[in-house]
């Protein structure tokens, strides 16, 4: 992935991912509680996935904030956002995954037809980040 010559391109991919990887946090609450017989194996890596997905969304707030204030000009931040962003990714790619894996192997959601349609819901938005990300990386 490369950002493009759009010195603003950085920027724009840090806002996305701090909106999504805060929704991706709200989204493992949201599963717990639409399903509260959800097998403790699935709700213990929920919560071990929203731990990741805070601490993801910190850094990526830190560095919007380093990116506002010293801008594209030190090459060392831009390089961090690059690597941030890819990681994002990632991470994204990896969440979905273990989401379908919840709607292949939990009985609780199996059972749960709105857990079921909401969870899928959820994986649409982290593919739709996963999209525009990746589109926003290729306008250069």
């Amino acid at each position: 992935m490369q950002f493009s010559s759009g010195e603003q391109t950085p920027l724009r991919l840090l806002d996305e991912a701090n909106f999504w990887k805060h929704q991706e946090y709200e989204h493992t609450n949201v599963i717990r509680e639409i399903v509260p017989d959800l097998e403790r194996k699935f709700v213990e890596e929920l919560k071990e996935w929203e731990q990741s997905l805070t601490r993801t969304h910190s850094q990526v707030v830190q560095l919007t904030e380093a990116l506002v204030r010293y801008g594209n000009t030190q090459p060392v931040v831009a390089d961090q956002a690059l690597r941030l962003i890819s990681f994002s990714l990632e991470q994204s790619g990896r969440f979905v995954k273990f989401l379908f894996e919840i709607l292949d192997l939990s009985q609780a959601v199996k059972k749960n037809p709105t857990a079921a349609a909401v969870i899928k819901h959820i994986i649409r938005e982290s593919e739709y980040f996963i999209g525009i990300t990746q589109t926003i990386c290729s306008q250069g």
